[in-house]
């Protein structure tokens, strides 16, 4: 019923490949065609992903012969639910705008309630968790 709508992006994938993959190496600066081989990943779409994340401050980047990126912040203070919600455009999870029985449709607020109940397991994670193997159940 809801198909392709309950997935999130690509963008928000790699953007967390990249976070754990530097949180796991926390021994100095990663380049961005480190991450694009471990992961086997176009480099320009890392690119993006590592610009806006710098730009958000989850990212530190130094330019130069010896330059790289590397985490901004401790992984146990990069909450996994605010990097999502950063980085999805929208959780529209259906289009209700033009349907004819939504002002008698309870659809809408039972996908708004799981949403929230998503986002909130989302919000009790921090990178720490996801780089240690055990994580939380």
């Amino acid at each position: 019923m809801l198909g392709d709508c309950t997935r999130l992006t690509r963008y928000t994938d790699y953007a967390l490949r990249v976070l754990i993959y530097l949180g796991a190496r926390a021994d100095g600066l990663s380049s961005i065609a480190e991450i694009s081989r471990a992961y086997d990943i176009s480099q320009n779409n890392l690119m993006k992903v590592v610009n806006d994340l710098v730009n958000a401050g989850y990212l530190a980047s130094a330019r130069g012969r010896f330059g790289g990126i590397k985490l901004a912040r401790l992984a146990v203070e990069i909450n996994v639910g605010a990097v999502v919600r950063h980085t999805e455009d929208g959780f529209d999870l259906v289009d209700c705008g033009e349907c004819i029985i939504a002002p008698d449709c309870g659809m809408t607020g039972a996908l708004r309630q799981a949403l929230a109940a998503f986002l909130n397991v989302l919000d009790g994670y921090t990178l720490a968790d996801l780089i240690t193997k055990t994580g939380r159940t």
